[in-house]
């Protein structure tokens, strides 16, 4: 979870002037918490509430609330235009969107739980509250199980197979056949299985990271993607998760601190 909210943080200041190089510094000026981060938040926090539930419309509705709660918090995190909708009408439902946002916030559903089918029912159910369309649902539960068998400790090779065979993502380019030609893109096909390359290609957190973002593009959001699988696989250096945690808002900190101790109580591994 915290290492989509550093990916979020670092990425934020290249969403629109990607330089496509691994070669800059990570908390420079300009740097700031974005969607990414706030919905993270909001998700686990729904997560937290519905733990174990057969009832699915409760675990959709605490996340829903959540996301309002932390949406409409902080308004002014770069949402996109439907989502803006959603957060301002309480009666609108999903809105069959393909788009990123369901994969990006997905990370605590890959931490909490120990089976993976109980963690791709988690990731599905936050991606439905509002990206509905199947893209949306596999761009969520494809990161989710990323994460649940990077902490599980599977190798790459192992992750790479399982997401491909899973969810039909092709993950055979390097970062270097990507980055010359790769733009802009917030759909989940068009940016989800980049930043499992970038992570997969990568020999460290920071390196994951850094290569996500290099690819240019949705960077803020592809660097939460990666970061968020490569927290699981190789861990977070503290000074980098300090440096981190000083941007985010109290608020935030406190969902931190709750998941992270619902993490220890579970013995999750």
């Amino acid at each position: 979870m915290i290492g989509a909210m550093i990916g979020d943080i670092v990425g934020s200041r290249f969403e629109w002037s990607s330089s496509k190089s691994k070669d800059f510094e990570l908390f420079a000026s300009g740097v700031r918490f974005t969607d990414d981060t706030a919905m993270t938040v909001a998700v686990a926090e729904g997560i937290l509430q519905s733990l174990d539930t057969d009832d699915e419309e409760y675990v959709r509705s605490c996340i829903r609330e959540q996301m309002r709660l932390f949406g409409n918090r902080y308004p002014y995190a770069g949402y996109g235009g439907h989502f803006i909708e959603w957060l301002a009408d309480p009666e609108m439902g999903a809105y069959g969107s393909y788009g990123n946002g369901s994969a990006m916030r997905v990370s605590s559903a890959g931490w909490l739980f120990d089976d993976p089918f109980t963690t791709r029912r988690y990731a599905r159910l936050s991606a439905e509250v509002t990206h509905n369309h199947p893209e949306g649902l596999k761009g969520a539960e494809s990161v989710a199980m990323a994460i649940f068998w990077a902490r599980k400790g599977k190798d790459k090779a192992f992750i790479r197979e399982y997401i491909e065979t899973e969810f039909g993502y092709d993950l055979s380019a390097t970062c270097d056949d990507i980055r010359p030609d790769y733009s802009f893109d917030v759909s989940c096909q068009g940016s989800v299985p980049q930043s499992i390359i970038a992570f997969l290609e990568s020999d460290s957190f920071e390196d994951a990271v850094r290569n996500a973002i290099s690819l240019g593009g949705d960077t803020d959001t592809m660097g939460a993607m990666a970061g968020s699988i490569a927290e699981a696989y190789y861990g977070i250096p503290e000074d980098i998760k300090a440096a981190a945690l000083d941007i985010i808002p109290e608020d935030m900190r406190e969902v931190v601190r709750k998941f992270e101790a619902v993490k220890a109580e579970r013995a999750i591994k």
